[in-house]
């Protein structure tokens, strides 16, 4: 059993749902790392559960991307292709760009405050999942402010994905991400579309060049 983990059983919330919520936070945070196989019986005795959630979360993350199946012998995280992120970053060069300037044609400097708190508790963030939690907070504020719900709800389906890119090379990226969340909030507050749209465009593609040096390496940025 990983260490300091407490059993996940008691809530209200299917258990199910707790176990995928769990597992893909651990794949996330780097507790289970590309290229680790995960058997039911392994997770099991982690999270303290039966095996039918297991088995019910290894299919639910399989399909998010984020495990690989096994036949027999359980799933391996998967390790991201390049080509992976090619199709995550264009995705998120569309939405994130379209986002920034919506937020500011509509957001007005009263709504950009969720995005200086946010920047405030970057500023002094040191652990890894912090900035990562942190960035996909970040965005996810930009999408709200949008009044674009369609493309919040969007963005979303990809936070988790975003946020497992973003953790590996956190402490590498942060100085150079806090510096470009800034300049795009300095534009949402100023409600200058063009800029905050150049911002976001900017911003998108310097996490890009830092996942795909990733992906290129095949693990950690060194």
């Amino acid at each position: 059993m990983v260490d300091g983990t407490a059993t996940i059983g008691a809530s209200h919330r299917p258990l199910r749902d707790k176990v995928v919520d769990e597992l893909r936070q651990r794949i996330i945070d780097g507790v289970y790392e590309p290229g680790d196989r995960l058997t039911e019986e392994r997770l099991a005795d982690d999270f303290g559960v039966s095996r039918n959630p297991v088995r019910e979360a290894i299919r639910v993350l399989q399909g998010e991307g984020f495990l690989v199946a096994q036949p027999r012998r359980g799933a391996v995280v998967a390790r991201l292709s390049e080509q992976d992120v090619v199709d995550l970053f264009d995705v998120r060069l569309s939405l994130e760009v379209l986002a920034a300037k919506l937020a500011a044609e509509r957001a007005g400097t009263t709504g950009t405050a969720a995005l200086d708190r946010l920047l405030v508790l970057a500023r002094t963030a040191r652990r890894g999942a912090d900035l990562a939690a942190l960035n996909t907070r970040f965005h996810a504020a930009i999408c709200a402010l949008s009044g674009n719900v369609l493309l919040a709800g969007i963005m979303e389906s990809l936070h988790g994905r975003l946020q497992w890119v973003y953790r590996q090379s956190a402490e590498a990226r942060a100085p150079h991400s806090l510096a470009e969340h800034e300049r795009l909030a300095t534009a949402i507050r100023a409600g200058d579309v063009k800029a905050a749209g150049d911002a976001a465009r900017s911003h998108v593609l310097a996490a890009r060049r830092s996942a795909l040096a990733l992906a290129g390496s095949g693990g950690r940025a060194r």
